[in-house]
């Protein structure tokens, strides 16, 4: 990797910032490589004119959609790896399902913060291994946390004293997804309450509720399993959710298809 390019990555690391490496892997001029900033284009390197279009019309989806691919060029292969920071996950609400939630989302990568207004309940002995762990209302967070295209907000509290703070503060802001725990009784007095305030279909339409995918979960740690598949699902834009098994075609889609349709 030449000095320029090295250059490249490591700003983008440093900053946090979205972007993706292609490197032609065989075809003429195997081992050309160019740094492409999400919404900006190529920042360093350089690949042939006939491909560079495509090239960066592709990486700027599996950027979207935090994926590494390899993809065919005429008679190049190209290697595209997307460089992304490490995703936000808020959880409010330090209940017996943040705990294997909060477990498992630091394996996936995710910075995770924790937030209760009881102190009983958040507290380091339950809570060991998250990067926040904050013992106060909602806005305590968000006052200091910025809200975009990486953050992932699960309310977990039953209570819509802890949950309804966060509603007015997530819905003009880009954050990747709203998970809502409780009944669908619970959702509907939700839907309820939020419509009154003014909230839109579109808007009402990002809060999954009841979160999680429906896995037949029944513990903590499995309704942990079913909201992470759900924020997977959301993070790279496809997947039914549906078991793999029988399926045909990609596993991995792109550009908006889903398992089987090749």
């Amino acid at each position: 990797m030449n000095g320029e390019v090295l250059r490249a990555v490591r700003r983008l690391e440093d900053d946090e910032i979205l972007g993706a490496v292609a490197t032609v892997i065989s075809g003429p001029d195997a081992g050309a490589k160019a740094v492409i900033q999400a919404g900006k284009g190529f920042v360093a390197g350089k690949l042939a004119p006939d491909i560079s279009g495509d090239v960066l019309q592709d990486a700027e989806e599996l950027i979207g959609r935090e994926q590494s691919r390899t993809l065919e060029y005429g008679d190049r292969q190209v290697f595209i790896e997307t460089l992304a920071p490490s995703p936000v996950l808020l959880i409010f609400g330090a209940g017996h399902v943040a705990q294997p939630l909060t477990r498992m989302a630091k394996e996936l990568g995710f910075h995770v913060i924790v937030a209760d207004a009881r102190a009983t309940w958040a507290t380091v002995e339950r809570f060991p291994n998250v990067d926040e762990l904050v013992v106060g209302w909602p806005d305590e967070v968000l006052d200091h946390v910025e809200l975009d295209g990486r953050t992932y907000v699960v309310l977990l509290s039953h209570d819509a004293r802890f949950e309804d703070p966060v509603y007015p503060v997530v819905k003009d802001s880009p954050v990747r997804y709203i998970g809502a725990m409780g009944s669908r009784r619970t959702h509907r007095q939700r839907i309820e309450r939020l419509s009154s305030q003014g909230w839109t279909e579109d808007d009402l339409a990002r809060i999954h509720g009841p979160i999680g995918l429906d896995i037949g979960s029944v513990t903590a740690a499995e309704t942990a399993v079913s909201i992470l598949g759900e924020m997977i699902q959301v993070r790279y834009g496809h997947g039914t959710g549906l078991s793999l098994r029988g399926s045909v075609g990609r596993i991995h889609a792109m550009r908006g298809e889903e398992p089987g349709t090749t």
